[in-house]
């Protein structure tokens, strides 16, 4: 009796084994696999068009699809280095279609682009596919029920948000006309907030 329950024993322990043995070859083989998931990714962002001959800035270039603003930045498929053409300091607000925090800021952005809009640029950067938190049509949606009218579009590049650190949302990089980051804001800005924010990065680009 003694000896069939070592058998059984050593039966179960054999078996507890292999689990384990197949369980850390699937974490092996998922770890691989996201690495190869990463790598494409990023290759595929790298093969966009890089920043233009003609301007080079200091802020990470990317290629953008504009929803609206074509009207504004000349194209509705431009690269975000393009944007400086005019000369004034760009406002970089990344945002989603299903984020609280970014619905409730917008209209306050709003206001500020509304009051301030002929002296810098306003662009908005839906990066909802690659964070969870909504697709593109509900980026353009969120556009459309909060009646906002500075330019606003997105990008196919993921690696976008890696190369300007978003790590919360939204986020909202103030940058001078020559491209030079001055300042990035992670959270909600509210109206008065942003207006203090624009305003200090106008002077620094007259400064420069």
């Amino acid at each position: 009796m003694a000896r069939n329950k070592r058998k059984g024993q050593a039966r179960r322990d054999s078996s507890g084994k292999t689990w384990l043995l197949w369980g850390g070859f699937a974490a092996v083989i998922a770890a691989v696999l996201l690495l190869v998931a990463v790598s494409q990714a990023g290759l595929v962002a790298d093969s966009a068009p890089g920043p233009s001959l003609e301007r080079r800035i200091a802020a990470p270039d990317f290629q953008l699809t504009l929803y609206q603003g074509a009207d504004v930045l000349g194209s509705d498929q431009l690269q975000f280095s393009d944007a400086f053409g005019q000369g004034k300091p760009v406002v970089l607000n990344f945002y989603a279609g299903l984020c609280p925090p970014c619905r409730a800021e917008m209209p306050g952005f709003q206001k500020v682009y509304d009051g301030s809009g002929q002296q810098f640029i306003l662009l908005g950067l839906d990066i909802g596919p690659f964070i969870g938190l909504g697709s593109n049509d509900d980026g353009r949606r969120l556009l459309q029920e909060l009646s906002i009218t500075y330019p606003a579009g997105t990008t196919a590049q993921a690696n976008t948000v890696s190369a300007y650190n978003v790590l919360g949302m939204p986020t909202t990089v103030f940058i001078t006309s020559d491209g030079t980051i001055l300042e990035t804001h992670a959270g909600l800005l509210d109206e008065t907030s942003l207006r203090e924010k624009v305003e200090a990065l106008i002077r620094a680009t007259e400064a420069s």
